[in-house]
């Protein structure tokens, strides 16, 4: 995901009712979200669909690392060449 420009990803509630249609123009084609304000505070974030599903497979990776990790902490890891040999004898059979 591209990082926020602030000065075009940044739109007042007003601004994005009134322009709806352009505002997600605007997130497909530079594939950056769209902050929306309302009374001058955050109230929102628009995000092109790819982007967001993207997004949610990176943080489902890292979620799965640090569950590996906890699992390693716990004593519960096995070593690689255990793995290996198991994971070899499932493909072999």
């Amino acid at each position: 995901m591209q990082r926020l420009v602030l000065d075009k990803d940044i739109k007042a509630m007003s601004e994005f009712r009134a322009h709806t249609a352009s505002c997600i123009h605007q997130v497909q084609r530079s594939k950056r979200p769209v902050v929306i304000t309302h009374h001058g505070k955050s109230a929102a974030v628009l995000m092109d669909v790819a982007e967001f599903e993207a997004m949610i497979k990176r943080l489902e990776l890292l979620e799965d690392i640090q569950t590996g990790e906890s699992m390693i902490d716990a004593g519960k890891g096995i070593s690689h060449d255990k793995a290996l040999k198991m994971i070899l004898g499932r493909i072999q059979k």
